[in-house]
């Protein structure tokens, strides 16, 4: 399965050396925007029929409750915006801290720490303590989208789809019309991240009707295989780096070569 993620990855991202990173490649991404999708699914059929990984909703139904003065119903809104918060200042903090435990350690501690959330989710049960649930699930979507957000050389989003559906329509329009090949890669990826997130929700559509609650540690599941896929891609990632390099040029007669940082 990973060999042939390898090959799309090539395909679409080009043979020659690359500086990007794995957790920037098109397989890595499409994995991500399935959980995205599942999450989104599993959140509105089982649990409350909220959306869990954007806030805009959220946003927009918090400010109408303040135009009516419905203070009740206003705050209820704000528990999920401000865990989305949180989420987003743990990813800064694991990325700072984790990379100081383990050098290039942070993505491996970021997708343990949203595979802990979506485990604790499942043990919740049915209806009860629904907003727990939605703030838990916001944070576990803010971690995710707060630590991946560049697709090879672009912007892109894994819990929500309208950014990549503009970018992937300006990444066509200049592809064919400017007859610009590299444009029309891009727009091919962005095409698939969107595609792999309808795929993620319609197999959290199903998982949640027939699994309930415990549908989430599929999503749970399918991070370990992001996390698999990182460390089955490291020894490629290494190769690529070392043949992207510069030649180290020659020391000079009479002098003793210095150690120098090489990107």
């Amino acid at each position: 399965m990973f060999s042939d993620l390898f090959s799309l990855s090539r395909h679409l991202e080009g043979d020659e050396p690359r500086e990007h990173l794995v957790i920037e490649s098109l397989p890595f991404g499409m994995i991500l925007a399935v959980v995205g999708g599942y999450l989104d699914a599993y959140t509105y059929i089982g649990r409350g029929g909220v959306f869990c990984n954007a806030q805009t909703g959220n946003l927009v139904l918090l400010g109408i409750a303040c135009a009516k003065g419905d203070w009740p119903v206003a705050s209820s809104y704000l528990p999920p915006i401000l865990a989305f918060v949180l989420g987003v200042l743990a990813a800064e903090l694991i990325k700072k801290r984790g990379s100081r435990l383990l050098e290039d350690g942070w993505p491996y501690l970021t997708l343990s720490f949203e595979m802990a959330v979506l485990i604790a989710i499942g043990f919740i049960p049915g209806d009860r303590a629904v907003r727990v649930v939605t703030l838990a699930a916001s944070f576990a979507a803010s971690l995710q989208v707060s630590s991946f957000g560049k697709l090879v050389d672009s912007g892109y989003s894994t819990t929500m789809c309208t950014g990549n559906l503009r970018s992937a329509a300006q990444a066509a329009y200049a592809g064919f019309s400017k007859k610009d090949r590299a444009a029309i890669k891009r727009a091919t990826r962005y095409l698939l991240v969107i595609l792999s997130f309808m795929v993620g929700a319609g197999g959290g559509s199903l998982a949640t009707l027939g699994l309930g609650e415990a549908a989430i540690w599929i999503a749970a599941a399918i991070l370990a295989g992001a996390v698999l896929f990182l460390a089955a891609a490291k020894p490629r990632e290494a190769a690529t780096s070392l043949a992207a390099r510069p030649a180290r040029p020659p020391a000079c007669p009479g002098t003793s070569p210095r150690p120098a940082r090489w990107r």
